[in-house]
């Protein structure tokens, strides 16, 4: 393998790692918000103990999520020297940005929520709470400002082999930054809101923390309903925005090879580049384009409508985009079994659905990841579209050998942070809630 695809494989690892903390850090921030809420307006002692218990779990996360996020901004330096030169002037203001604005809040507020229980106001508390929440989403609009310029670059010009930023706003919310945005928190809501139910879930399976269990269900099912339904919306929008500022990307995505009127949505295939062909292939005629442009009978561009030397891979890209799809409708269906549930006031006695919470906790964590795969690889033979190729971007002094050693580093270390963080994570559930907020020192839910 080269120095080029070894640095990717690399940059993958560290940004598929720390991709895990950040959409927790949206879900549970907006859990805490809202239960330390029922806390302050109803006096409620249960929503205060559960409180502190997701603050003790968000403060892991975070730690977590700032730790694998410092690496990622050296790697620019290190395997992306060119590309550094090239984006600097523009790539480098929302990476201050998210430092200066959004990280610096985020964590001096969450220390407020740490330690400051007994030592601030109420209001003030929930203030933090509030501020929490707005920090890590001023942070990820931030990061996803940089990545939208890379997918879709905007307010700039090439000067002496450089981008120079000609146009701050028009950098800032180029064509696919507010959709991207609006689409991750949307699946950072689902990552949050799904680990919180499932968490009450599992106290109520085991019969353990009753009240505070059902306080998290009360809290996380209605944000886990609304945000699964308008996912999907949101989903189709993003896809729409892809198929005007990227086809060949959208090509891929549905391994569609020629250019087609009535183009098919494709819904299960296997497609294998070198014959140009997509096997064992399923799809609804005319829905794609019907999708895209409202008319069955519009032209949706193929992969052969652009140079060989600028369509993206297939498979990967195709796998990725039907899995996290396959997995949004998978949460359609348990916010409709919730809805239903709920409905019935049956939700917390049926154990079958407890049982689905608990065992589809990850589930959002993988169509993040399928996702982001989809996006990346999705946008591959450039790293920022049509202005420089990922092959131009790496470091030129950097020998295959040294990006092969510090990546096995990164996987002996990623992989020890990963059995730190789950065993730690654990033994947080398996302590659960703790009561000593109760008169008499004990919870309601032992």
């Amino acid at each position: 393998m080269n120095a080029v695809l070894l640095a990717r494989l690399q940059f993958a690892l560290a940004v598929g790692f720390h991709f895990f903390f950040p959409p927790l850090t949206f879900g549970l921030s907006l859990a805490i918000l809202i239960a330390e809420a029922i806390h302050l307006r109803h006096k409620d002692q249960v929503a205060r103990v559960v409180v502190d218990f997701l603050v003790r779990l968000l403060g892991l996360v975070f730690v977590l999520g700032t730790a694998t996020g410092i690496t990622l901004e050296f790697s620019f330096g290190t395997n992306w020297s060119q590309y550094s030169r090239f984006v600097g002037d523009v790539f480098g203001a929302p990476l201050a940005a998210e430092g200066v604005f959004a990280f610096f809040l985020e964590s001096v507020f969450l220390g407020v929520l740490v330690f400051g229980r007994n030592r601030v106001p109420a209001r003030a508390y929930w203030w933090a709470a509030f501020l929490v929440f707005f920090g890590a989403h001023l942070s990820g609009l931030w990061i996803i400002i940089a990545n939208s310029w890379m997918q879709t670059p905007a307010g700039f010009e090439v000067q002496g082999g450089r981008a120079v930023l000609t146009d701050f706003w028009a950098a800032a919310l180029n064509p696919s930054t507010l959709i991207r945005y609006v689409h991750t928190v949307a699946a950072g809501w689902i990552t949050g809101s799904l680990f919180v139910a499932a968490v009450g879930a599992y106290y109520l399976l085991r019969r353990r923390h009753e009240h505070e269990a059902r306080l998290m269900l009360r809290v996380a099912l209605p944000i886990f309903i609304v945000v699964s339904f308008g996912q999907v919306l949101l989903g189709h929008q993003h896809s729409v925005q892809v198929a005007h500022t990227q086809p060949e990307k959208l090509a891929a995505f549905e391994a569609l090879w020629e250019g087609q009127s009535n183009a098919p949505l494709a819904l299960f295939g296997v497609p294998v580049s070198a014959h140009k062909k997509t096997y064992l292939y399923v799809g609804i005629p005319g829905l794609l384009s019907w999708l895209v442009h409202g008319d069955s009978s519009a032209r949706i561009p193929g992969l052969e409508d652009f140079a060989v030397g600028e369509r993206p891979p297939v498979f990967l890209p195709f796998v990725s985009y039907h899995i996290m799809i396959a997995l949004g409708f998978w949460f359609v269906a348990m916010a409709l079994a919730a809805l239903v549930l709920m409905a019935q006031r049956r939700v917390y006695g049926a154990r079958w659905f407890l049982w689905a919470l608990l065992v589809s906790a990850p589930l959002p964590h993988m169509a993040n990841q399928f996702g982001w795969i989809a996006a990346e690889v999705g946008r591959q033979p450039w790293v920022v579209y049509r202005i420089l190729r990922t092959a131009d971007a790496a470091s030129v002094v950097v020998g295959a050998g040294h990006v092969l050693v510090s990546l096995l580093g990164f996987i002996v270390i990623y992989l020890l942070l990963f059995v730190v963080f789950v065993r730690i994570l654990a033994r947080l559930v398996a302590e659960g809630p703790r009561g000593e907020h109760f008169p008499g020192g004990a919870g309601r839910g032992e």
